[in-house]
């Protein structure tokens, strides 16, 4: 995966991943001022967009009680798990009116980073328990910032508001979905595939993912002889790995290309992985 890096703290801190962080919570605080209401529906979820929102408020209080070395038990990391305890968090915070929703994304966004960016902080002893696995703190912040992208999204659709997606902020939650990719992995759909991918981001990183009858290994960089080659336009990749963008969809839209010695594998890929 080709990225430029920054230090912080004696580890790697990629760069861009503050800003990318702030912006995003910047413009999800935006697209919910901009809102009339919160009662509309999140397509393609059972959520509402105060819902929605006031889900995305907890995950980010969550995630800075975690850089801050705080233990908090979230689900047991499967989709079903994740989805029960999020339903339980909704019922218990009742606030879903825009302004305070909007204010605590941003306020929440921040505190993680400020508690990333203190020399004596948890960024440097090793791994946070989180409720995707164990991971360090620089993965944690992708994983904040992939969170915010798809329920940003998903918040933009429903309200016909433009989305803050782009190529930068796709390629710095690379670090967050290659280490899921292994514990999101459908073990049913992989059985029995032998299979190397290479997937290339248009105009940036790229990564490899092997597969060996129900399980997958993720590689930072493309294997020498892939079966099946990817190329997708960043904002396809995420939609794709998020699960708001179907492969063929994709495909039909000219945002996909592939190649190899079998690209028919390549529609096959998103669907080896159960995003939660």
């Amino acid at each position: 995966m080709e990225s430029v890096n920054g230090q912080r703290d004696g580890g790697t801190w990629p760069t861009g991943l503050d800003e990318a962080i702030r912006a995003t919570a910047a413009d999800i605080a935006a697209t919910l001022r901009g809102a009339s209401g919160t009662g509309a529906p999140v397509p393609g979820s059972r959520w509402t967009v105060g819902e929605a929102a006031a889900h995305l408020a907890q995950a980010n209080e969550l995630m800075a009680h975690l850089a801050d070395g705080k233990e908090r038990g979230y689900g047991d990391g499967t989709p079903q798990g994740l989805a029960e305890a999020n339903q339980r968090a909704l019922a218990a915070f009742t606030e879903r009116r825009a302004e305070p929703l909007a204010a605590m994304i941003v306020e929440q966004a921040d505190a993680f980073l400020q508690s990333a960016s203190r020399p004596a902080s948890h960024a440097s002893h090793g791994e946070l328990v989180t409720p995707m696995g164990p991971m360090s703190l620089e993965v944690l912040g992708s994983y904040l910032l992939t969170h915010m992208l798809g329920h940003g999204y998903d918040l933009a659709r429903a309200l016909g508001s433009p989305h803050m997606l782009n190529r930068a902020r796709v390629e710095l939650t690379l670090p967050f979905l290659t280490t899921a990719m292994p514990r999101v992995l459908d073990t049913t759909a992989a059985a029995g595939l032998t299979a190397r991918y290479a997937i290339h981001l248009r105009g940036g990183a790229c990564f490899g993912a092997t597969f060996t009858d129900g399980a997958v290994t993720v590689t930072p960089r493309p294997p020498s002889r892939p079966d099946c080659t990817i190329l997708t336009e960043p904002v396809a990749f995420l939609l794709m790995a998020l699960g708001r963008l179907g492969p063929w969809g994709a495909v039909a839209r000219g945002r996909v290309l592939t190649w190899g010695r079998k690209p028919w594998l390549a529609p096959r890929f998103p669907a080896l992985f159960s995003p939660p």
